[in-house]
């Protein structure tokens, strides 16, 4: 059976140093997502390597990594489709450093948190206990509807040039989720724009578009951060 050759980033923080790499030998079978070659490197070759993962069906977004220099699911990541003999697999850039390739990503939701992004009803006890529907029409769901399809993966966070140099920078899944509520007509939230307003927020983003690029579901933060650009400026 032909074999692939895997690079993989091994850290461990009692050791005190920056990390380095350690290479395996996976054989390749159709179908084999880099996931899957990672858990056939844990529970066949090395039993003390960290990865995070949970549905393997690139939903939870939970095994966001770089793998040949792109941030991926690896779940999501055919191997043949890589077209190469090394694959090399590292931690996702813009978070601290837990375990071999596992970040910790607390900072990430801190700032989702920190801009409220979730549905805001000025009837508190409406909104805990609704007694109706709050409908939409097609077109004020076609605002929003590419904005509800992340998974909080973190990739973008990751590929932004802006949150390696300014780490204050909120990050385009938190301006993008902001925006997500902002354009939705059942939202109330009050001074959701004044809490992007300022130079950490929207007018930082150099839009380079890697965020977008990334996005295993497709979605635009770059786009939303421009959208947010017009907000502001009306």
């Amino acid at each position: 059976m032909e074999a692939v050759r895997f690079r993989v980033h091994r850290f461990r923080p009692e050791d005190g140093h920056r990390g380095s790499f350690r290479e395996y030998q996976v054989p390749k079978k159709k179908g084999m997502t880099v996931l899957d070659g990672l858990i056939y490197i844990k529970e066949n070759l090395d039993p003390t390597l960290s990865v995070r993962y949970s549905c393997r069906m690139a939903i939870c977004g939970s095994c966001g990594m770089r793998v040949n220099g792109m941030e991926v699911l690896a779940c999501n990541t055919q191997i043949v489709e890589l077209e190469k003999k090394v694959i090399t697999v590292e931690p996702m850039k813009n978070y601290p450093l837990i375990k071999d390739i596992v970040v910790d990503m607390s900072e990430f939701f801190v700032k989702q948190k920190n801009l409220k992004t979730w549905l805001i009803r000025k009837d508190v006890v409406e909104q805990e206990n609704p007694t109706r529907q709050y409908a939409q029409t097609e077109e004020e769901l076609e605002k929003i509807l590419q904005f509800t399809y992340c998974i909080q993966c973190g990739l973008c966070y990751s590929a932004c040039p802006v949150v390696s140099n300014l780490p204050q920078f909120l990050g385009p899944q938190a301006l993008m989720k902001l925006y997500r509520y902002l354009a939705d007509n059942r939202d109330e939230g009050e001074d959701r724009l004044a809490a992007v307003d300022k130079f950490e927020g929207v007018w930082r983003c150099h839009f380079a578009g890697s965020c977008s690029t990334v996005c295993p579901k497709g979605v635009d933060p770059a786009l939303a951060i421009q959208l947010l650009r017009r907000a502001a400026l009306k």
